[in-house]
């Protein structure tokens, strides 16, 4: 029978209680406290599969903080979600000192990068990687501020790299981009909410013109779904935006993991280039504090 007094919350225990647990059980909580929303509704199985442990030392975990069972635990952790006061950030309160905000929203995007790295599938990146060396045209698609500055950063990354790029966030250019694509060309989509419309639309059109879709989303969104490809990205709901910092930071290094495999992927000649640029960059007085000047 659960033990638990509800004096302090469960989340509390769980963050106290981390450092002294077994490494499997490590694991689970630290998944579980990576999206605590997300995970009061999911199985045994899912949350076992994401830490990356038995499915009875995920029990053992429940257990370990004195719950009969899984089912027990995950009430006991939604009914703390619903008496959580952490409307700023996930782990933050309004009565927070500097310090405890600069650390719980630091230790935060830390657990969060950490989970991309045990479940970002390399497999895919690699494949992805090189459908894009070999494409004619790689056409950019976004939705919304954040997955716009993304999709202006992989254009200027591929456009350096030497592989014809463009980023297009309005809906209109995307629709005739996508309707002019064709077996050779790439459509990436980036959009961690995965479900606007106008995106999933023009996702369609340049897959029935026989372009490869690639996917920058969460898992099992609608875009995830109709992409050939998809480069999934999980992090724990932001509590006032839509796209949060922990989503900014994890499609940037998924972006930047790509890059440097499709570099790879080119051979040594494109890191002579890479330095060419560099050399004229500095020589103009751009990406350097010392201008040299040409004329």
């Amino acid at each position: 029978m659960n033990d638990w007094s509800g004096e302090e919350s469960l989340q509390q225990r769980l963050r106290a209680e981390l450092p002294a647990l077994p490494k499997a059980q490590q694991r689970v909580v630290t998944v579980l406290l990576a999206d605590p929303g997300s995970r009061v509704n999911q199985t045994v199985e899912s949350i076992a599969a994401q830490a990356e442990v038995s499915m009875p030392s995920v029990v053992r975990t429940c257990r370990r903080f004195g719950f009969d069972s899984v089912r027990e635990f995950m009430l006991a952790l939604a009914q703390d979600l619903a008496l959580s006061p952490h409307h700023l950030h996930r782990n933050v309160s309004l009565s927070d000192e500097g310090p405890d905000v600069a650390r719980k929203i630091i230790q935060g995007a830390i657990s969060s990068l950490a989970s991309l790295q045990r479940r970002l599938d390399t497999e895919v990146l690699d494949r992805v990687a090189r459908r894009l060396v070999e494409a004619s045209r790689v056409d950019a698609y976004s939705v919304g501020a954040t997955s716009g500055f993304m999709a202006q950063e992989l254009q200027a990354r591929l456009f350096r790299l030497g592989i014809r790029a463009h980023a297009f966030s309005d809906p209109h250019q995307q629709l005739i981009s996508a309707s002019s694509l064709d077996a050779a060309g790439v459509a990436f989509v980036i959009s961690h909410v995965g479900s606007m419309p106008f995106a999933l639309e023009a996702a369609r059109l340049a897959r029935s013109r026989g372009a490869t879709v690639v996917a920058l989303t969460q898992p099992r969104t609608p875009l995830a779904q109709c992409a050939d490809l998809c480069l999934a990205v999980s992090v724990p709901q932001d509590t006032t935006m839509r796209v949060g910092t922990e989503a900014y930071l994890a499609h940037l290094l998924v972006i930047e993991i790509l890059m440097v495999r499709v570099a790879q992927a080119l051979g040594p000649e494109t890191l002579e280039k890479l330095r060419q640029f560099k050399r004229v960059l500095e020589q103009h007085g751009v990406d350097s504090s010392v201008y040299t000047g040409l004329y």
